[in-house]
């Protein structure tokens, strides 16, 4: 049950793996569950470039029914997997239908929404949701699958997904308005790599989704080892985070309305947060203990994203183009580096190092790199007298693409 955004392996679907699908004779069972949860986000690294590519040429709507279909398809042949190489194809499948159906969904908002702080709010709904899928995807995956078997998780999943792709071809079917022709071309998304604060931007969100990333894998068996914690506690480890997640995106919401100039800060708050939360993990000697930093890395997690994905579309509006399949598969891309990484090395790390020593790296990390965001201060200030939405009210419309943008705007 693995969710958008590329937060898709939560610790708790480990026990889901070993009752029907035994490894094969004399190989290591970890590696391969680790190897199937990071396949999906490997794909998905590889495939981001050409889809942000593809998402600028054709419009958002039509990959975002085709990311839909592809993970209509990958999440029910999970239901219907007899073996780990069917496992491992519907895995990867997920990633495709990702690379196609994240990035395709947050350019649209971003798109839609052209000015703040409703863009801030728009994508910090989605953030939210994001979230739920992330945290609680091991709690209902595991209760159908004790209680209604496997294939019952994954078939309801399938259902939202061919629901999702309906309720896209109504409110906003593929080819539906002729404005997309009239759009002018992106800018490549090799160019917005090299750009030094997209690099910034995309760096930060790599950096606050790896302890997240690294701990989903690895912190069930620490729980069990360290604290004799049950299984219910490990399912439900992920659970409560949700909450002030959602928190988070509230407040930087608000606080993005009334203090646009900030929004590096609030990054920077974000990661210093996570930082220290990181660090605090080891120390915690019970499931309520643990719950708290928990609950402090995903706080952190909702402002810096929440901050930082509408600061990529407004970078792109002052620096490039206002096309946004390319800037969002760069976001896509830094939250799959950590998503790859982490079923395959935190458990490495962990062996060799131990879980304290992986903890306070993944701290230090975070709050090493909150004073780069520094970097973004000067941009952030151009937000007033910079924005797409003043220049044109200054000027006046320069060509068709603008009186569109204008006509959609007044509409």
């Amino acid at each position: 049950s693995a969710p958008a955004g590329g937060n898709g392996s939560g610790g708790g679907n480990r026990s889901l793996l070993p009752a029907r699908y035994p490894p094969t004779s004399g190989s290591n069972e970890d590696v391969q569950i680790g190897v199937l949860f990071a396949s999906k986000a490997m794909l998905q690294l590889l495939v981001n470039p050409l889809s942000g590519t593809l998402i600028d040429r054709v419009g958002y709507e039509a990959p975002l029914l085709a990311g839909l279909a592809v993970l209509f398809l990958s999440t029910a042949t999970f239901a219907f997997a007899e073996n780990y190489a069917t496992l491992f194809a519907a895995r990867s499948l997920q990633g495709l239908g990702s690379a196609f159906a994240d990035t395709a969904g947050i350019a649209l908002i971003a798109d839609r929404y052209a000015e703040e702080p409703a863009r801030s709010r728009a994508l910090g709904t989605a953030l939210a949701c994001i979230s739920f899928g992330s945290l609680a995807a091991p709690p209902f995956g595991g209760v159908l699958y004790e209680f209604a078997g496997k294939r019952v998780p994954f078939l309801v999943l399938a259902c939202v997904c061919l629901l999702d792709g309906l309720m896209l071809l109504v409110l906003a079917p593929p080819g539906g308005t002729g404005a997309r022709a009239n759009m002018p071309v992106g800018t490549p998304i090799h160019r917005l790599m090299i750009d030094p604060y997209i690099a910034v931007v995309a760096g930060a969100l790599a950096t606050c989704n790896i302890p997240l990333a690294f701990l989903e894998p690895t912190i069930a068996n620490w729980m069990k080892d360290s604290m004799g914690a049950s299984e219910w506690e490990v399912g439900l480890t992920w659970l409560p985070a949700f909450f002030p997640h959602v928190l988070g995106v509230y407040v930087t919401v608000q606080l993005a309305a009334a203090y646009p100039h900030l929004q590096w800060f609030y990054g920077a708050l974000g990661m210093a947060i996570i930082g220290a939360s990181s660090c605090l993990v080891p120390a915690c000697r019970n499931f309520g203990q643990v719950i708290i930093p928990l609950c402090g890395i995903c706080f952190g997690i909702a402002l810096v994203d929440t901050a930082l994905l509408p600061t990529l579309a407004f970078l792109v509006d002052v620096r490039h183009v206002s096309v946004y399949g390319s800037v969002y598969a760069i976001a896509d891309i830094s939250y799959c580096v950590a998503y790859a990484l982490g079923p395959i090395v935190a458990g490495q790390i962990v062996h060799t190092m131990g879980f304290a020593q992986l903890n306070l790296g993944m701290g230090l990390a975070n709050v090493l790199y909150a004073p780069v965001l520094l970097f973004l201060k000067n941009v952030c200030q151009m937000k007033p007298s910079h924005s797409e939405r003043n220049i044109l009210l200054e000027e006046g419309p320069k060509g068709l693409y603008d009186t569109i943008k204008m006509e959609e705007r007044k509409g």
